[in-house]
């Protein structure tokens, strides 16, 4: 029997792999953090999955999202990568990609981490919701205002409130799983 899962996965089985090992797994990691803000800001007017497919294509257009490289990348890189059917060929998320990564090294060279950065917003705690329909998720809140806005004066771009709520619950900040999902802390 398959188990109950967040109806917004379906059945194409990226999808699904992703809710259940990945979306809404509380997150520490810097760099992962760092990825998963620029790949929700790529999305912001796409649907997930179009990004999910090309995460991959994403990885190596943007040296698997190591900032250092990304912060350096030259104005003929950024206009190659328009023509790069392996990403969405959008230039200003690029050039987001790119100023995104100036903003993390900023931020660590002010001895900040991205980690304590995001987590400061909910607490440190993931924050649960107890929801039994996606419908009645919010597409923003408080928290993902705040993060927004503080993102943005840190020199992120491509960080709405709506993006950053999105950001926040594939990197487990809220625990947006349904009730009766299988991947609900309170189901296992």
């Amino acid at each position: 029997m398959e188990p109950i899962r967040c109806t917004w996965c379906g059945n194409d089985p990226l999808y699904v792999r992703y809710h259940d090992e990945e979306w809404g797994q509380p997150c520490y990691d810097d760099r992962k953090l760092f990825e998963m803000i620029c790949l929700e800001g790529a999305q912001a007017g796409l649907s997930w999955i179009t990004i999910l497919r090309k995460r991959e294509g994403y990885r190596a257009a943007f040296y698997d999202f190591d900032p250092e490289k990304m912060a350096v990348m030259t104005e003929a890189e950024i206009l190659q990568l328009k023509e790069d059917a392996r990403i969405v060929r959008h230039e200003g998320k690029i050039r987001a990609f790119v100023s995104n990564a100036q903003a993390y090294l900023a931020m660590k060279e002010r001895g900040e981490t991205l980690t304590d950065f995001v987590w400061k917003h909910v607490g440190h705690q993931p924050q649960v919701s107890h929801f039994w329909e996606m419908r009645d998720f919010p597409a923003t809140t408080p928290a993902s205002d705040s993060l927004s806005k503080a993102l943005k004066k840190a020199g992120f771009k491509f960080v709405g409130s709506t993006t950053i709520y999105a950001f926040m619950q594939a990197a487990g900040l809220v625990e947006d799983h349904i009730e009766g999902c299988f991947r609900k802390p309170s189901a296992t």
